[in-house]
């Protein structure tokens, strides 16, 4: 009964969008144009009747309702609720619900917005909402139905994959959709500032707002996602550059380059067009890597939910939308005045050059990621494109980034002068040394490591000194020094983490530099939903510091599936991480220990990111 209502608010959903669409043509060709209060209304009762199907599919999978097809394929009795409750968005139709949901939300928060009085612009926006709307509510209904009936209802159902029940992970997509979505709206009015030729400052700090929430909430899906990696699939890492992680980091470097680029329009009412192409971009790879994601291209331990027929729905609807952005913007150029005044040293021509830096690395990203699969259509060969590919590309261009970023945030618009900023070279000498010595320490002698520390040394030691002055806002101090420090800790943690993995049994111990790791028991013990090998490690560092770790095999019921659960100790420091698995005999485990020096200062530069941008958001 719930999944019928569900159902039916959907398609009655179906026929308001249409109803919306339709208004808002006929309203936008009135010659007195307004937002009427029917529009209102009825993009409201939309959001309702969207509400309503999500949260008939709440109910079903909380209740454990096996009626309902998704219910039965991702959900069991067993499940703690708070399991059930993930398991909602953690499979193919769930999820493409979430994303109407998010589509829908930002659009009425968009339409609630009392500061935009200009009811043309408005109105188009909701025009082009409403098309991405319909395009998902057909896919939802035609091929995606989260409310499909099962006939006879089975006892039990097939359970939520074992590797989605972490706390981090179930939060992990409706964030990221946040992110993802909020770059519809700000596609869509793009496209309706273009018509109404209004692309100027009064624009650009309307729509800020909407691109700030947009990269706050991808850059919180993406950091959730990488804490998830690092302790539950006993990677010990960040970051791999494994493609469904590369899908979301394209159009943050896209969401990171248009925010700089909107205080451009906004100062100097300059970058119009490109801004544009960065709308456009930023909301082409968010859908792009929505069907990389469920299209079942690409191979990935994060991808879940896949169809390649339904895939290639999606991709269908994002070419046709691309065509129609390219074609509105061809026939509607800007004609009015920008100022074409663009001096060398300013804080515009360091925006700029902040762009080239993101694109170039948003490139390297997407070949990396792209290249793989057209190679296999094309010559049936498959490769693999993994770690030394990004960073030999990458790192190189890093320093010159992170010199340039040190220099932007000072400098004033219009023109500045290099006089004042000499002091600045005589500090990248000294942070040079710095690095210098601290590789030399600590016997990595490699001359780039040495200048590419120097260069985030020279970052953080220059956004440190900017908290101190009155012309860069606070929010931007924030961001600027979470993001340095974020650099130097991934940078130090690259350098010197260290890690050592060897087969162990019962009562072995491991010698690995100054410390010794013993084996000291191994328990078995029965939870509500899984089994556990739990681990009894020691490890003795320098003959005096005992720290204890209880690492983890989980073997789940419904699905039955083994995992491994690391253990780590985190100080201000390092991090100390164990991981086991089983070998082929069962007394036999496969041990793994790592050192990851500064890896809680990534997690906490990156919230401190996420705060100066939520600092940028309510700004008056």
């Amino acid at each position: 009964m719930i999944s019928q209502l569900g159902f039916y608010s959907l398609n009655i959903n179906l026929i308001f969008t249409i109803f919306i669409i339709l208004k808002s043509i006929r309203d936008i060709q009135n010659k007195e144009v307004y937002f009427s209060k029917i529009l209102y209304n009825s993009i409201f009762i939309q959001f309702f009747l969207v509400v309503f199907s999500f949260t008939c599919l709440v109910i079903t999978f909380v209740t454990s309702d096996f009626s309902n097809v998704t219910v039965f394929n991702n959900s069991h009795t067993t499940k703690p609720l708070f399991y059930k409750l993930s398991g909602v968005w953690g499979n193919h139709e769930g999820s493409l619900l979430l994303w109407l949901f998010v589509l829908v939300l930002f659009l009425f928060l968009f339409i609630s917005d009392s500061k935009i009085i200009d009811s043309k612009y408005k109105i188009l926006t909701v025009i082009f909402q409403e098309i991405i709307i319909l395009g998902f509510l057909l896919f939802i209904i035609i091929t995606s139905n989260p409310f499909e009936i099962l006939f006879p209802i089975p006892i039990e159902g097939l359970g939520l994959n074992p590797i989605l029940q972490d706390p981090a992970l179930a939060i992990h997509p409706p964030i990221l959709y946040l992110g993802y979505v909020g770059t519809s709206l700000i596609f869509s009015s793009s496209l309706a500032s273009i018509i109404n030729q209004s692309v100027n400052s009064e624009w650009a700090k309307n729509i800020k707002k909407w691109v700030i929430a947009s990269w706050i909430f991808l850059t919180m899906g993406i950091m959730l996602g990488s804490i998830w990696a690092y302790y539950e699939l006993g990677w010990g890492g960040f970051w791999f550059w494994d493609p469904v992680e590369n899908v979301s980091l394209m159009p943050w470097f896209c969401l990171t380059a248009l925010l700089h680029s909107i205080l451009v329009l906004q100062k100097r009412g300059q970058l119009k067009q490109w801004i544009i192409v960065l709308s456009i971009a930023t909301f082409a790879l968010s859908m792009s890597g929505t069907f990389l994601v469920r299209s079942g291209i690409l191979n990935s331990i994060h991808t879940f939910a896949n169809d390649p027929s339904r895939g290639l729905f999606i991709l269908i609807f994002l070419f046709i939308l691309i065509i129609t952005a390219v074609s509105i913007v061809f026939l509607h150029p800007d004609n009015s005045k920008s100022s074409n005044n663009f001096y060398l040293y300013s804080k515009e021509t360091a925006v700029l050059i902040n762009n080239w830096f993101m694109m170039y690395f948003l490139s390297v990203v997407l070949i990396g990621t792209i290249y793989p699969i057209f190679l296999e259509v094309l010559t049936n060969e498959m490769i693999s494109v993994g770690p030394p590919f990004y960073q030999k590309l990458m790192i190189p261009f890093l320093i010159p980034f992170f010199i340039f970023m040190s220099f932007g945030p000072r400098l004033r618009w219009i023109k500045d002068s290099f006089k004042k900023n000499y002091l600045k070279v005589i500090s990248f000498t000294l942070t040079t040394i710095i690095a210098y010595l601290i590789i030399q320490y600590s016997n990595v002698k490699y001359l780039f490591s040495t200048v590419l520390l120097s260069a985030s040394l020279f970052l953080f030691y220059n956004s440190l000194k900017d908290l101190f002055v009155r012309s860069i806002q606070f929010a931007q101090k924030i961001s600027h020094l979470s993001f340095s420090i974020l650099i130097l800790s991934i940078l130090i943690n690259g350098i010197f983490s260290n890690e050592i993995s060897s087969n162990m049994k019962v009562g072995d111990e491991l010698n690995f530099k100054d410390k010794i790791i013993k084996f000291k028991s191994i328990k078995l013990e029965e939870k509500d939903n899984y089994k556990l090998l739990r681990g009894n490690f020691e490890i003795t560092e320098n003959g005096k510091k005992k720290l204890i770790f209880n690492p983890e095999i989980r073997v789940y019921n419904q699905p039955e599936v083994l995992t491994s659960e690391a253990d780590i100790k985190t100080t201000l420091v390092n991090d100390n991480f164990i991981v086991m698995s089983l070998f082929n005999d069962s007394d036999i485990f496969n041990v793994r220990y790592q050192n990851k020096p500064l890896m809680i200062w990534i997690w906490i530069s990156l919230i401190f990111l996420v705060f100066g941008g939520a600092l940028a958001v309510f700004k008056k």
